[in-house]
């Protein structure tokens, strides 16, 4: 399946949940889209109830059914909290880390801003959006991006950041410094359900 390019506001409202995580989306109309979006309030399934949380994670980070599965599958591998250990591998991808940096008004504008290798990595080029960093990666703007005027309205309208990155606002630059915990992340996922969803 092709990544989603629709609009976010349309897809939070049909999964109840802010993807953009600001809860704009919500705030006007917070029932599902269409002519009888306000009647559609239906009893869903187990697997429904599965399957929903699944893709507001999945649209959050704007990953591929294919790129989500396998995300999985390698988080399965490790030796912690399968459900907890997913959400730091999605965490640690790029394109997230630019975003938490603020560095992008959104994860969709953070994906650009790698794509098109206006980021670095410990000094290199890195224009692959689903690279997964490590703690300890300096994460930059390149020198002739600096000016980028996306990345100036974006810095200016960002009020805070989380604590698993640093960021230096005059070198414009940042560290991943540690994976985040659990309790950093968003607390209306349930990833036990995605769990419950792929393993069924």
């Amino acid at each position: 399946m092709s990544r989603y390019t629709g609009s976010d506001f349309r897809k939070s409202r049909r999964l109840g949940f802010s993807i953009l995580e600001t809860g704009k989306e919500l705030v006007k109309r917070p029932y599902a889209p269409g002519q009888h979006g306000q009647a559609r309030a239906k009893k869903l399934s187990n697997y429904g109830i599965q399957l929903k949380e699944k893709q507001k994670v999945r649209f959050m980070y704007g990953l591929t059914e294919r790129q989500f599965k396998k995300t999985f599958q390698e988080a399965g591998k490790l030796r912690g909290v399968h459900g907890e250990d997913f959400l730091k591998l999605l965490e640690s991808r790029l394109d997230n880390l630019v975003y938490r940096m603020g560095l992008a008004n959104t994860r969709r504008g953070a994906r650009q801003l790698v794509n098109h290798g206006h980021i670095t990595v410990n000094g290199k080029k890195v224009d692959i959006a689903s690279y997964r960093a490590t703690p300890g990666d300096v994460i930059a703007v390149k020198e002739n991006a600096k000016t980028h005027p996306a990345i100036k309205v974006a810095l200016e309208g960002r009020t805070s950041r989380v604590d698993f990155v640093t960021f230096d606002e005059t070198k414009l630059e940042g560290t991943f410094v540690r994976y985040p915990l659990r309790s950093e992340l968003n607390q209306d996922i349930n990833e036990a359900l995605i769990v419950e969803f792929y393993n069924r």
